[in-house]
């Protein structure tokens, strides 16, 4: 089973590690079923950029990136080279390895869990 660690940009945040994970689940969807905070303003469906995330190690175990989420992380706080969105990272293979820094969530008005 893949192994997702979530860890923060804001301070102090304290590293989550979420194990057995099934794959065919996005990073959202991990997210929000262990109560780690990622804003989602439309759902999920890749129609914001609220759920934007930098994908630290195991990006090769994800679904690549589309041109729609391209152009929704150029509208994201801060992008980096390894930014995506939650709602599109999912996870391809049982055996993944995935560390996910969520940004600073509280520039971002909206949706809250």
């Amino acid at each position: 089973m893949a192994r997702v660690i979530f860890t923060f940009e804001e301070k102090p945040g304290k590293e989550v590690v979420v194990e057995n994970v099934d794959p065919d689940y996005s990073i959202l969807e991990i997210a929000e079923d262990n109560d780690v905070h990622l804003n989602h303003n439309c759902g999920g469906v890749c129609a914001c950029s609220t759920c934007h995330v930098y994908i630290e190690q195991g990006e090769d175990f994800l679904e690549e990136i589309s041109d729609k989420e391209e152009d929704f992380i150029d509208r994201a706080i801060n992008p980096r080279i390894e930014s995506r969105l939650g709602c599109q990272c999912v996870i391809l293979e049982k055996n993944a390895e995935i560390k996910v820094q969520i940004p600073d969530q509280s520039k971002i008005i909206g949706h809250e869990h």
